[in-house]
């Protein structure tokens, strides 16, 4: 007996999906108050599972076109802030690793520690990671597992105390990793 194989089918009339040029990635100011005024956390008026799963598939389709122009795959990850129940979670093409998580896992703590986009971080220590672990009085092992690079913001809900989830990308430069999510935030959400 043959093995039955399937083949995704082609779009209506038989075209090919068309990925278009990539963008690139707006740097985000590296400046403490620039950032906190713009995309160090979002305030949304809720967050739902619906919420993440919209906002992932934005980041996603924006982030398509640098993997298949730049060979730059990224990971995709949201979560909610009191349970760690992932909600979303993708890679945006092939070549992400393991270690793709591992830095997720470690953007995430940051976030949920601190209160804070790592980005934040990063500048506040001018990325020096000794400086961090001194701060907090943490040992090495303990340092290991935050992360002071720039690509995880936590999401608020107005009316509700503290964070309600964390948005992650892993996998392109500290800066356009943070960069993407404001990005992608302020494209598609309105302040009111």
């Amino acid at each position: 007996m043959s093995q039955k194989v399937w083949v995704r089918r082609e779009k209506a009339g038989g075209e090919k999906s068309q990925i278009p040029e990539a963008r690139p990635i707006e740097h985000p100011p590296s400046d403490l108050t620039a950032i906190k005024n713009e995309g160090d956390t979002f305030v949304f008026s809720s967050f739902t599972a619906d919420d993440a799963w919209h906002l992932g598939n934005l980041l996603r389709t924006r982030l398509a076109p640098l993997v298949h122009h730049n060979n730059t795959p990224t990971l995709i990850s949201i979560s909610l802030a009191n349970s760690n129940q992932v909600v979303f979670q993708c890679v945006s093409g092939p070549g992400t690793t393991p270690d793709n998580e591992t830095w997720v896992q470690r953007k995430r703590n940051s976030v949920l520690r601190f209160g804070c986009s790592t980005w934040y971080l990063h500048c506040k220590y001018a990325g020096n990671e000794e400086a961090f672990r001194l701060k907090f009085g943490m040992g090495a092992e303990q340092a290991s597992q935050y992360a002071i690079h720039g690509g995880a913001i936590p999401i608020r809900v107005a009316g509700v105390e503290g964070i309600v989830a964390v948005v992650i990308v892993s996998g392109l430069k500290q800066h356009e990793d943070h960069g993407v999510i404001v990005e992608v935030v302020k494209e598609n959400w309105q302040m009111v």
